[in-house]
């Protein structure tokens, strides 16, 4: 910068000019961060998963908006920069929600508070994870069974202890595996597990095998065609060994007569 020269608004000399205006005056004039009126967030009220673009994401997240939800609405200028923005709720009804961001935003070295109003209609919509679930839609079926050959383990038995080596299993499972499982049937032999993709239920039952030594055999049958190929759903029968017996107790003791 040239000696003599000034802010044209301020008057102020030794600052950094931008077409005459310190970085101070210039983020007056600008128009850092906004929002247009109105937006809109699309969530599965089932699963809390929200509609972006094209694709679903962040099952699990429910109802309330956060800050990931509204970012997408946020009008940053090019040379500004968000350091922090906290938002607060200001009034809500069952479908629209009217907030207020507060931004700490830098802009050529000058720090401002920003307010940033903002309206969110929030639209209810099943995600297609969600609408399959609600049609009993599947793909693959996970049966869990106890030993192939005579057993004389009781069935409610046999099926508490499946149900142990299930929720052991799930524990392990990734997230988008367990998403999958849409709902379960309690049978006298154990359970069957259905599943909307078939991936997710290969990948529990292999580990189900490799984890507790259990036999696995997949077989598929015939359900219809789609877009011209033929359509399978597939069955994984899980055969979990029963556990060895603790060792049996021996005979008592003879008594000795005083």
């Amino acid at each position: 910068m040239a000696d003599g020269e000034f802010c044209v608004v301020c008057g102020a000399t030794g600052r950094p000019l931008v077409e005459g205006l310190c970085s101070e005056c210039a983020a007056d004039r600008e128009v850092l961060v906004a929002a247009p009126r109105h937006g809109a967030v699309t969530i599965c009220p089932h699963c809390g998963a929200r509609e972006v673009r094209a694709h679903w994401e962040r099952a699990g997240t429910g109802r309330v908006l956060d800050a990931e939800d509204l970012a997408p609405f946020l009008e940053i200028h090019p040379e500004a920069g968000i350091r922090q923005i906290d938002w607060e709720e200001t009034e809500a009804t069952a479908n629209v929600r009217k907030l207020v961001g507060r931004a700490a935003v830098v802009f050529r070295g000058a720090r401002r508070d920003v307010e940033v109003p903002l309206t969110v209609r929030v639209v209810s919509r099943s995600c297609p994870e969600c609408s399959r679930k609600s049609g009993r839609y599947y793909t693959a079926i996970v049966q869990l069974r106890g030993d192939a050959g005579r057993s004389n383990e009781r069935p409610p038995a046999l099926r508490s202890r499946l149900d142990g080596r299930w929720t052991e299993i799930l524990r392990d499972a990734r997230p988008e595996w367990r998403r999958a499982l849409s709902w379960r049937e309690e049978l006298p032999e154990g359970w069957d597990f259905y599943f909307t993709e078939t991936l997710p239920a290969r990948a529990i039952a292999r580990l189900a095998k490799q984890r507790f030594g259990a036999s696995l055999k997949e077989s598929a049958s015939l359900f219809g065609r789609k877009d011209g190929h033929d359509v399978y759903r597939v069955t994984f029968c899980v055969r979990f060994p029963r556990p060895p017996a603790g060792p049996r107790a021996g005979p008592d003791p003879p008594t000795v007569e005083q």
